[in-house]
């Protein structure tokens, strides 16, 4: 708080940033990027993404609400996840919240 604008203390308090807003973040060394890398890199990748891409084709959920069903990760297992783990979590979470089918927490 910084007692200058008591309107901008508190929402500036109310708002949580999550674990997926890195942006100008230090320390997570540099970025490897692979020449020639495939699109996949192992067959249950490819799978999650098509399983995605036919769950929104279906409007069983919307692209925002997938967002942000992987941005609720919790930080240590967002930290630790690779790309299509974290797209398989939010597959997860919005299949057991919407009732999709009878998937149990792990």
């Amino acid at each position: 708080m910084t007692g200058i604008d008591p309107l901008r203390d508190a929402l500036t308090e109310a708002h949580m940033s999550r674990i997926h807003d890195l942006g100008g973040a230090h320390g997570f060394g540099p970025l490897k990027i692979e020449s020639d890398e495939p699109p996949f890199h192992h067959e249950w990748e490819a799978r999650v993404f098509a399983i995605n891409r036919l769950l929104l084709r279906a409007r069983c959920y919307t692209l925002d609400e997938f967002r942000d069903a992987v941005e609720r990760m919790p930080p240590v297992e967002y930290l630790a996840a690779s790309y299509y783990e974290k797209w398989l979590h939010g597959i997860e979470t919005l299949v057991r919240e919407k009732g999709l089918t009878d998937v149990r927490d792990r």
